[in-house]
């Protein structure tokens, strides 16, 4: 890998475990064993290095989430393979990185903020269009509203991810999403 990738990979993980203000250049140097001065090379700021991790974890997230919709056209089977991402941020020990940014969005610079905003809308924009189309489909509830249970799905996933990160568990309980999911499937 390079300075670069290798820089990237190492902020998004202190990122999902410590949070944004709470790691340093000198965090990061450390880790990777180069000097803080080679990291201002690549990333001048701290915003600047967020930016791009943020950014290079979105394009990854989309190509997971286009992924899932090429996979399976089953509705049913997209919601849990989404609900398994947070099962895999768990089992590596982190937090998902739209929880943890929210989780410091007073923290955050303006353009870290908008970047996590921008990251639920995608969560929950992908949610509410397979959730439509399984109404579409007869296989989800037509009297719900998509974007209320995309939410209500999202917050569960999220919140779920939080409180294993403080039991120290390492895999989300699902048993609140198959609660939803059994709750809004057309039986």
């Amino acid at each position: 890998m390079s300075t670069r990738s290798d820089l990237l990979t190492t902020a998004e993980l202190l990122l999902r475990t410590k949070g944004y203000a709470a790691f340093s250049y000198a965090d990061l140097a450390n880790e990777i064993g180069i000097k803080k001065a080679s990291i201002h090379h690549h990333f001048p700021t701290k915003e600047g290095l967020g930016i791009a991790v943020i950014d290079s974890y979105l394009f990854r997230f989309v190509k997971s989430l286009e992924l899932i919709n090429e996979e399976s056209s089953d509705t049913i089977v997209r919601l849990r393979e989404f609900s398994k991402l947070f099962i895999d941020s768990s089992k590596n020990g982190m937090l998902p990185l739209c929880g943890a940014l929210a989780a410091e969005l007073s923290a955050l610079p303006d353009s870290l903020k908008d970047l996590t905003r921008r990251f639920f809308e995608i969560h929950i924009a992908w949610l509410e269009n397979n959730l439509a189309l399984g109404q579409s489909e007869k296989v989800i509830k037509t009297d719900l509203n998509p974007r209320t249970v995309s939410r209500a799905i999202l917050s569960l996933l999220e919140g779920s991810s939080f409180v294993s990160w403080a039991l120290n568990d390492t895999v989300v309980d699902q048993s609140g999403f198959d609660l939803i999911l059994n709750s809004i499937v057309v039986s």
